[in-house]
């Protein structure tokens, strides 16, 4: 396998809908660049892409897949994308590491939703972006009504750089604007025909070319003032204009292909090794502000952007170098724990297929098996350069979040282990187990994300699990002042148990003050781990109860907030002044004392007014306009409160705040209402006291389930 220089390389990640052909796209491209010798596809469950089980089981890709092909000698790594919201994880992870886009578009289907995630996520990120168009083939296809829908959508950047002769069952001949040549092309892949444009389509190119050179020139003022006079290009300043407009996202070019019939998959290709930015035009950022431009001459520095464990194989870790290169038996320091590894080999994959390498430059992709304490997000560097740690992958936070349950309970912990080695595998994966909900919960992308776990546990660990809407974290606090007094006496031969415990409650507010007729003889406050707080004042007086008891009272106070008497939540926002009580000299201790705090707290609390507060979160919803009615109306039913709505590009935006006793499955909801075409995320804002009818529901639901436990 040849070495190639940075100069020689080019990153590219085919993102876009589930359906639009990216997998077929890129096993084109392989067979183009002569990576394989025969095509797969889909139906026939052999593409270089899809080859683990479960894409094989559910006909699309789920996990993005590294590959590389070579064309004019240039070394092109290709990521492949899943196409469903519900993976978008892997999406970002690639784009991370890349310098091109391809945004694969179905040419009858138009501008659907997974070009709206693609082009969101290449938008936010800054990676440039070059539109294919794909499934000319398509007796449906319409290549001047998609071409509308993406300028419409996405501006007039977006130019075309090919157009169809015969779109549909017959396509084969396309228009090259580039080359302004006419290009017919053989199904299934060979060498393609290249002509002049006949005359019937001249007028019509020369009118498209006119748009393609004035959006080139654009790429730099020089190239703007070149053509000013000479009203053209020549096809080099033409090519260095769309190579400087799309490293600046000044420009998209359309391209258009079967990928089906292998036609268009070559020039693409070409275009690529010409035009796409270089690895060297994304820089990626050190902790410490070093900028790392993938220059050969910079220290040895390679970020881990993805992490698989291959069956007879395990761990292997996909890096991009960033800086110097990386040899065979090499040893690196992981920057971000300090721990060492050795690079005893170097792989480039092409799907399941690795093949050795002795050397990568800057700007290159491959993977190494079995480092030691190395994870995605990790860096690893030449020991002379410990501090530089480069930027992290910002995956997207969760949505989607169930309880889950081993059927049967010798399973846990095999499953808990499994699951955490998923999320290490997937970062935008969350598991954890909480304690205040005494539930293992599992959180991700949407329902499709969760039911990927379930098709691993079912075919291959063969482990069986439940899954349930997972409890919220209510909280308990009160809303005004009551007192209450226990007596703990227990007589059962020989020493006895006796402590009594006079005390008051009252809500916690800022700037409060306290009672006159209470002598505040000490002070303690806390800061509750589930938020909010408890200040525990002593004002015994004349010794009623000793002060080696007060801990004791404390404790007790303690264990009933940690399971408040309302619906066993936990409770804040309270202070205690303990003001009186009783002592035995013999039977008095810490027990009797712990006993009596906590019996005279929880009565005090259900006199006090109490309140179940929940959690609430701000919500932001992007969705069509059209559709905003029927979203609008789902909020509401969700006891959302509309905090504004405006526009955000071509859709509309909601934001909301919403209780989160209301979200269950509300991904799943907003997908059927807005066909897939909306998006949203949240997080946590506050928590605020429930409404008097929904706390009579969780009051009679906690009694019932405590009267059947």
């Amino acid at each position: 396998m040849k070495i190639y220089q940075s100069n020689e390389i080019k990153n590219i990640a085919l993102v876009g809908g589930a359906k639009a052909g990216k997998t077929t796209l890129a096993e084109a491209m392989l067979f183009e660049g002569g990576s394989i010798k025969r095509r797969g596809s889909i139906e026939d469950k052999n593409t270089v892409s899809d080859y683990r089980d479960i894409e094989i089981d559910k006909g699309n890709s789920v996990v993005s897949t590294v590959m590389y092909t070579t064309y004019n000698n240039k070394k092109i790594n290709i990521i492949d994308t899943p196409g469903t919201s519900d993976y978008v994880g892997e999406v970002v992870s690639a784009l991370n590491v890349v310098d091109t886009a391809l945004l694969v578009v179905d040419a009858h289907e138009g501008l659907n939703v997974g070009v709206e995630i693609g082009w969101r996520n290449t938008s936010r990120m800054g990676i440039p972006t070059v539109f294919i168009m794909n499934q000319l083939d398509h007796e449906k296809a319409n290549f001047e009504e998609t071409l509308a829908q993406l300028k419409n959508a996405y501006g007039d950047k977006v130019t075309v750089a090919q157009y169809p002769i015969n779109q549909g069952p017959d396509f084969d001949t396309v228009i090259d604007l580039v080359y302004m040549k006419q290009i017919k092309y053989q199904k299934g892949g060979g060498e393609a025909e290249i002509t002049d444009i006949p005359e019937s389509e001249k007028e019509h190119a020369l009118e498209m070319e006119k748009a393609l050179i004035e959006a080139a020139a654009e790429g730099s003022e020089e190239l703007m003032e070149i053509y000013f006079e000479n009203d053209t290009l020549t096809i080099e300043q033409l090519r260095e204009g769309i190579r400087l407009g799309i490293a600046n996202r000044a420009y998209f070019p359309v391209f258009i292909t079967s990928a089906k019939y292998c036609i268009g998959a070559g020039r693409i290709l070409d275009f690529i090794a010409a035009s796409a930015p270089r690895p060297s035009r994304i820089p990626r950022v050190a902790d410490n502000g070093v900028v790392m431009n993938s220059n050969p001459d910079d220290p040895t520095a390679l970020f881990v952007f993805k992490t698989e464990i291959e069956p007879h194989l395990g761990e292997v870790s996909y890096f991009r170098v960033y800086g110097g290169s990386v040899t065979e038996g090499m040893d690196l320091i992981n920057t971000t724990n300090g721990s060492k590894e050795r690079l005893s080999q170097i792989l480039i994959n092409n799907g399941k297929s690795r093949e050795k390498v002795e050397k990568l430059f800057a700007g290159d992709i491959g993977a190494a098996i079995k480092l030691k304490n190395t994870s995605t997000n990790d860096t690893l560097s030449d020991a002379s350069h410990k501090e530089l740690v480069l930027d992290k992958i910002i995956f997207p936070e969760p949505i989607y979040t169930i309880a889950i349950k081993a059927v049967n309970s010798t399973d846990d912990e095999k499953m808990g282990l499994l699951l955490n080695e998923m999320h290490k595998v997937d970062p935008s994966l969350g598991v954890g187990y909480s304690r205040e909900l005494k539930q293992l919960i599992l959180s991700g992308m949407g329902e499709q994300h969760i039911n990927l776990i379930k098709w691993y546990f079912d075919k291959v660990y063969k482990i069986e699990f439940e899954l349930f809407a997972p409890k919220i974290p209510y909280r308990e606090t009160i809303t005004k002042t009551a007192k209450a007094d226990y007596r703990h006496k227990k007589q059962s031969g020989g020493s006895g148990q006796f402590g009594e415990v006079h005390l008051m409650i009252k809500p916690y507010e800022e700037g409060y003050t306290d009672p006159s007729d209470f002598n505040v003889r000490g002070t303690d406050e806390y800061e509750l781990e589930w938020g909010g707080k408890l200040v525990f004042k002593n004002c015994i007086v004349g010794g009623a109860i000793d002060t080696r008891f007060l801990p004791a009272i404390l404790k007790g106070i303690n264990e009933r907030m940690e399971e408040g008497p309302l619906t066993g939540s936990y409770a804040r926002d309270i202070i205690v002044y303990v003001y009186d009580g009783k002592m035995h000299p013999v039977d008095s201790n810490e027990i009797s004392f712990k006993l009596a705090g906590r019996h005279a707290f929880s009565t005090a609390f259900k006199n006090a007014g109490p309140k179940i507060m929940e959690p609430i979160y701000d919500i932001e919803v992007l969705v069509p306009e059209e559709m905003m009615g029927s979203v609008m109306t789902d909020l509401q039913g969700r006891r959302a409160i509309i905090m504004g709505m405006g526009a955000d590009g071509h859709y509309q935006k909601i934001n909301a705040k919403v209780p989160l006793a209301e979200m269950h499955r509300y991904s799943t909801t907003l997908s059927s209402l807005t066909s897939g075409r909306g998006t949203f995320s949240m997080s946590y804002a506050e928590y605020a006291q429930v409404p008097s009818d929904v706390q009579n529901v969780l009051l009679k639901k906690y009694a019932e389930d405590e009267k059947e436990d």
